[in-house]
C-alpha cells in the first residue's frame, strides 16, 4: 500500500464524519420543504404510508451520496494540492 493511501486515512475517517453531518443537515431541511414538517418517517412509523416513507428514504440516500461523494474527492483534490500525489 502506498504512504499516500495510508496517510489519508485519517483525514478520509474526519471528511466521512464531517460528511454525514453536512448530509444530514441537508436531509432536514430538504424534507421541511417537501413535506413541511420538522420529522422525516422512519420506516416502522405506522401512522405514515408508504409512499412517505420510500420517498423520505430515496431522498435521504440521495442526498448522503452525492454529500459524501462531494467531500470525498473535495478531500482528495485537496491532498493532492498539498503531497503531489493522488490518495487513491
Amino acid at each position: 500500500m502506498k504512504a499516500s493511501k495510508i496517510a489519508y486515512k485519517p483525514v478520509g475517517l474526519a471528511l466521512g464524519a464531517l460528511s454525514g453531518v453536512i448530509a444530514s443537515a441537508a436531509f432536514k431541511q430538504a424534507w421541511k420543504l417537501i413535506e413541511g414538517e420538522g420529522d422525516a418517517p422512519d420506516a416502522t412509523d405506522e401512522d405514515r404510508p408508504w409512499k412517505q416513507i420510500l420517498l423520505a428514504s430515496a431522498l435521504q440516500g440521495a442526498i448522503f451520496a452525492v454529500v459524501k461523494a462531494s467531500v470525498d474527492r473535495s478531500g482528495a483534490v485537496a491532498v493532492r494540492r498539498l503531497t503531489g500525489t493522488w490518495p487513491g
